[in-house]
């Protein structure tokens, strides 16, 4: 029988203390986030619900001076837990991308499990916050996941007016792209790639 794939990454600095647990193979996954901030909760749950993985997020952080290392480390330990729960990442699809619509707004995400850690992420908003959450946020949490998790990711917003929608669009894109990515197609899968290893 196959490892049980998941893992838990506790991180603690003078700025917030952070909690992620992910389990990829959970047959009825728990799925809960609590970091203080509303918007960015309504969008980990998004993240979960959409990938179809186990996802439970507990923050709390420094947010009397904003909520900007709340986010990023809740995206650095997020991407190291996924990262460790890959293990070798024998047998998973390791590409996926999809376009992600939601009312007029259009997103394309593309996603290599490759260990290469990049990001290029193309959306803009046209105003500076959601509600009280700071939209500049959304690429911070982007940039920490991608660089932990050690995946190449792009995102980028074809069209759209909507900043909600258009940060919706983003993480609903990457939790579809996550959860199809990181799937194994069965037991004794080869390791993806030409060189043996990821």
């Amino acid at each position: 029988m196959p490892p049980r794939r998941n893992a838990e990454v506790v991180r603690r600095t003078a700025e917030t203390r952070v909690r992620v647990a992910v389990d990829l193979d959970a047959h009825d996954p728990e799925r809960r986030s609590a970091t203080g901030i509303g918007f960015f909760d309504h969008m980990l749950d998004q993240l979960a619900r959409h990938s179809g993985l186990g996802l439970v997020v507990e923050a709390e952080g420094d947010r009397h001076i904003d909520d900007h290392h709340t986010v990023e480390d809740v995206g650095i330990a997020l991407g190291q837990a996924l990262h460790e729960a890959l293990g070798d990442k024998a047998g998973i699809a390791r590409y996926a991308d999809c376009h992600l619509p939601m009312d007029g707004t259009l997103t394309r995400v593309a996603l290599d499990v490759s260990g290469r850690p990049f990001l290029v992420f193309r959306t803009t908003f046209r105003t500076a916050k959601i509600g009280s959450f700071d939209t500049e946020l959304v690429r911070e949490f982007f940039t920490a996941f991608a660089m932990n998790a050690r995946v190449t990711l792009h995102v980028e917003t074809l069209y759209g007016d909507n900043d909600h929608h258009i940060a919706e669009a983003c993480f609903k894109g990457l939790a579809r792209t996550l959860g199809a990515a990181v799937r194994v197609a069965g037991p004794g899968g080869a390791i993806p790639s030409t060189k043996g290893a990821l």
